[in-house]
């Protein structure tokens, strides 16, 4: 009895040992997988950044606001700095020139008006001879205040048009910086020849990956 007790146990040792190496071969291969990861340092890590700001549905409303308000202010909203400088100069030059055609056109205006009055004082008068012809005639004086007042009137739209212009480029600014220009999504013309026909064939390619 004692004999086949012992014979029992061996066996139930001999099927251990034979189970044994099962069960430890997983967690040598799992620490032969992890000896294998390699530590990537964090400034090796490259992180894709976008080309092109999140879709905001009111920012092209804010950059045209801001540009309306004060001019220049969409530009510095959608980053585009330099522009500043450039829609500034145009309005600059714009009310400069309807400043000076303004003071000409009053210049000639008044001289007008003392013409018209009878007095012969007005500083397009010829000094040396006061009696004498003028150096600019009252026909020449109603020549140049039309002169003046379509050059102050135009000087006036194209200030009003570098302004409006200024408004329209933050607002459209703002749209094309939320426009997803990545090459995963792509538009390409083509030319396709038929090798039967010798006749080319255009069109346009759709790419999108994913």
């Amino acid at each position: 009895m004692i004999f086949k007790e012992s014979k029992n146990s061996l066996g139930v040792k001999i099927k251990f040992i034979a189970v044994l190496p099962l069960l430890i071969m997983p967690l040598t291969m799992v620490s032969q997988e992890d000896s294998l990861l390699i530590a990537v340092p964090e400034d090796n890590i490259v992180i894709e950044e976008l080309d092109y700001k999140p879709y905001n549905a009111l920012a092209p409303a804010k950059a045209a606001f801001y540009s309306a308000v004060l001019p220049g202010l969409g530009q510095a909203y959608n980053g585009k700095y330099w522009k500043i400088p450039i829609a500034y100069a145009g309005l600059g030059t714009g009310i400069y020139f309807f400043i000076e055609n303004d003071k000409q056109l009053e210049r000639y205006r008044n001289a007008y008006k003392r013409r018209l009055a009878g007095f012969t004082d007005d500083e397009f008068i010829n000094p040396n001879n006061p009696t004498g012809p003028p150096r600019v005639s009252t026909d020449a004086l109603i020549r140049a205040q039309k002169f003046y007042r379509r050059n102050k009137e135009l000087s006036l739209l194209i200030t009003a048009g570098i302004y409006a212009l200024q408004i329209i480029d933050a607002n459209v600014d703002a749209h094309l910086q939320q426009f997803n220009v990545s090459e995963d999504l792509s538009l390409r013309p083509g030319i396709n020849l038929d090798q039967y026909t010798g006749k080319a064939g255009y069109g346009l390619t759709l790419n999108y990956n994913f």
